[in-house]
């Protein structure tokens, strides 16, 4: 397979040849930008390096979160919403309940699928691109106007909460009292941070990152306040501990356990992670945990101690709830009819072979789209492992599959030359791995996962010892 970077009427385009068939495709992913050309084709389709958006080499149509927007294909006709128009669908109203990524989603593939019925989406905020939130615009490098997500035509945003489900009925009552029926409905109800059982926790100074007007508090506190405490050094309090040192301000982050991060990712990544921040200025306090707010000098504290499912309204209608919402892989709750998809929701893992919830932004959204098609009568599996990406500086560190639990971790390659992949067992199998500075290794990793082939993936990192 060749591919060919070029320039067709001044737009940047990437030529792949593969066998006696030629695609050529816009160059840039349409999600961040990601270079297509250093990304990876499987079958028919071109996955970015950046964020694994996945696209169609055909139609240019982007099947797969975190892009939504279409690449431009040359030659060929593009992707139109239009062409999958069918009649008969089996559903003509659907409500969405949750503006974030995992509903923005499914309305985004509701109407590319050719549903052009009510869609209705309830939500308090409207939607933003989260992950911004505490990476590239609380950092001061991107713009408002990259928060804001676009809905796709003729969706019915209504910033009302939902206060019951009937199950049965599939209908819902909002805080008005008012009700509406819906012939399918997706609960996309996300998570809410976690309280911290900590004196003086309620004080003004106290400040949490979930939604775009928290971020935006942050950024107008940075702009006055010089210090900051970071309470939790999880992937969001560390990602706020680097945006704010972007700003100058000085941070300190507190948190009980010896090394940040070790849980997840395993002390040896925990330690690059803890002296990359130091390098850049940030001071920790391991291994003692914070007793009371007013122990702590600094301007404001910003407290990244996780999320809890949002599962009341779905186990108040009767359905099964366990650590979320439970689906099955079509991302259809215990009620005919009623999906979940993204933080809310615990799902089956086809790789790992467990139900787990995973709490990060494109995982959200690729829930989102195949409870969308399945609305619509696909009855596809959800068969994406997990992915998600975390920022640090200079460094972003990219992780497929899910390891939670895991019994080993192997370092490949050097974590202090910036160019690594982590290997997480479980029983001896690999479950997950993470990378820095392996873009490419990272995708095969993940397409291998799809095809549940545990031994591509053993021989993937055999060839990177060699």
């Amino acid at each position: 397979m060749q591919f060919e970077v070029t320039e067709i009427d001044g737009e940047k385009a990437l030529i792949i040849r593969r066998g006696d068939e030629t695609f050529t495709i816009g160059a840039t992913c349409t999600h961040y930008g990601g270079p297509l050309e250093e990304g990876l084709v499987v079958g028919d389709t071109i996955r970015c390096p950046w964020h694994h958006a996945c696209f169609d080499l055909r139609t240019g149509e982007a099947l797969r979160a975190p892009a939504l927007a279409p690449i431009k294909v040359f030659g060929r006709p593009g992707f139109s919403p239009a062409a999958g128009l069918k009649p008969g669908l089996p559903v003509q109203s659907v409500a969405i309940v949750g503006a974030g990524a995992a509903g923005t989603a499914c309305a985004d593939m509701l109407r590319r699928r050719g549903y052009a019925g009510a869609i209705v989406m309830y939500g308090t905020e409207a939607p933003v691109d989260r992950p911004n939130l505490s990476k590239e615009y609380l950092a001061g490098h991107a713009p408002e106007e990259w928060l804001p997500l676009p809905l796709p035509a003729d969706v019915e945003l209504q910033m009302q909460r939902v206060t019951a489900l009937d199950a049965k009925a599939r209908t819902l009552t909002l805080d008005d009292g008012s009700t509406r029926a819906f012939d399918a409905i997706l609960l996309a109800t996300g998570a809410d941070p976690v309280r911290l059982p900590i004196a003086g926790a309620e004080s003004p100074r106290v400040h949490f990152l979930r939604t775009a007007a928290d971020s935006r508090t942050l950024v107008a506190l940075a702009e006055k306040g010089k210090r900051a405490c970071i309470i939790g050094a999880g992937f969001i309090g560390l990602e706020v501990a680097a945006s704010l040192r972007a700003r100058e301000v000085d941070v300190d982050v507190y948190a009980p356990e010896e090394i940040p991060l070790a849980r997840i990712m395993g002390d040896d990544v925990g330690r690059f992670v803890q002296t990359l921040h130091e390098e850049h200025g940030v001071r920790f306090h391991l291994g003692k945990p914070v007793k009371s707010i007013d122990d702590i000098a600094a301007d404001f504290v910003v407290i990244g101690g996780g999320v809890r499912p949002n599962t009341s309204l779905a186990e108040a209608a009767g359905l099964k709830v366990d650590n979320g919402i439970i689906v099955d892989e079509h991302m259809e709750t215990s009620a005919p009819g009623i999906y979940a998809a993204g933080d809310a929701a615990r799902f089956p893992d086809r790789f790992s072979g467990r139900a787990i919830r995973v709490e990060h932004w494109v995982v959200a959204e690729t829930q989102g789209q195949t409870a969308a098609r399945n609305i619509l009568g696909a009855r596809e599996p959800h068969a994406n492992p997990p992915f998600f990406w975390s920022a640090h500086y200079d460094v972003t560190i990219a992780y497929v599959g899910n390891a939670a639990g895991w019994d080993r971790a192997e370092v490949h390659g050097s974590l202090d030359e910036r160019r690594a992949l982590v290997a997480y067992r479980m029983g001896g199998r690999i479950a997950a791995i993470a990378t820095i500075g392996m873009d490419k290794e990272c995708l095969l990793a993940e397409a291998a996962m799809e095809k549940g082939d545990h031994e591509e993936l053993e021989r993937l990192i055999v060839s990177l010892d060699r």
